[in-house]
């Protein structure tokens, strides 16, 4: 539900979502960051370009970061000074205490925490959705397909039945 301004800029709405990591992990809790961008990234994510499915977040020096998120360079005006870099470690604004539970629960054996979603609030700011995830076995992965798949068989029935 995106609202478009001036063309195809994205005034607030979703800009990106990671769908693979609802598959390849098990959501324990979610939490909303800000982020640290600089102009020519906002202009990019305004456009709607951005990908979040290989990106994860991780601690540096007491402080959370963004890893491995591609913001590409935006196009238009002068890039050429106020460019910047598509895969940099992107800070992520959170409480202390925030910081210091998510820290805790990374120490933890096979949790780790990854964005779900990259959007903009009402007020026009770029936000990221962290989930506090823990890994899926291949047996969890196989299991959520044969329900997912035995659902669509069901309503499939229930649909063709006079």
């Amino acid at each position: 539900m995106a609202h478009k301004r001036k063309g195809t800029f994205i005034n607030s709405g979703i800009v990106s979502e990671n769908r693979r990591a609802r598959y390849d992990y098990f959501i324990e809790g979610t939490v909303d960051a800000g982020l640290v961008l600089m102009g020519s990234e906002v202009k990019s994510l305004r456009l709607g370009r951005c990908t979040i499915t290989e990106c994860y977040a991780g601690l540096q020096k007491n402080e959370l970061y963004l890893l491995n998120a591609y913001i590409p360079e935006y196009q238009g005006g002068a890039t050429l000074h106020f460019g910047h870099e598509s895969r940099r470690p992107r800070k992520l604004l959170l409480r202390q205490r925030e910081i210091r539970r998510l820290h805790g629960m990374i120490i933890k054996k096979g949790m780790t925490i990854i964005p779900i979603s990259l959007y903009f609030n009402n007020r026009g700011l770029a936000k990221v959705r962290l989930g506090i995830a823990r890994g899926k076995r291949l047996i969890d992965k196989r299991d959520v397909q044969r329900k997912r798949d035995w659902q669509r068989e069901k309503a499939r029935l229930m649909r063709e039945r006079p």
